[in-house]
């Protein structure tokens, strides 16, 4: 059965990305705030460029390249093994749950 979800691109995903660490139970008690936001040049040839210290510091393990997926985004390590995943919420937004329960939302910075 064919599936409805269209993957996308790299082309459309390519370029920056603000990546946003917060709780999962979102409080004034978290330790990640606002500035620990990141800017993430996903490039073309599927590398994470600029930023890329964010995902690493945030999984404890390098992060190197990125894939498009038809229902997200899966962050790629040194192996090239899918370590992190976000979702798609809808167009320019995605989210990722790290093991600690962390969420990292990720979308297109304003211009």
């Amino acid at each position: 059965m064919a599936s409805s979800l269209k993957l996308a691109d790299p082309s459309e995903l390519a370029g920056n990305w603000l990546a946003t660490p917060r709780a999962a139970q979102d409080t004034d008690k978290s330790p990640l705030v606002a500035s620990n936001e990141c800017l993430i040049d996903f490039q073309p040839n599927q590398t994470l460029g600029a930023g890329a210290d964010c995902f690493t510091a945030w999984l404890g393990e390098q992060a190197i390249g990125w894939f498009p997926e038809p229902d997200g985004i899966a962050i790629t390590g040194k192996e090239g093994s899918k370590i992190l995943f976000f979702n798609r919420q809808f167009e320019g937004l995605y989210q990722g749950t790290l093991q600690s329960g962390r969420i990292i939302t990720l979308k297109r910075p304003t211009r």
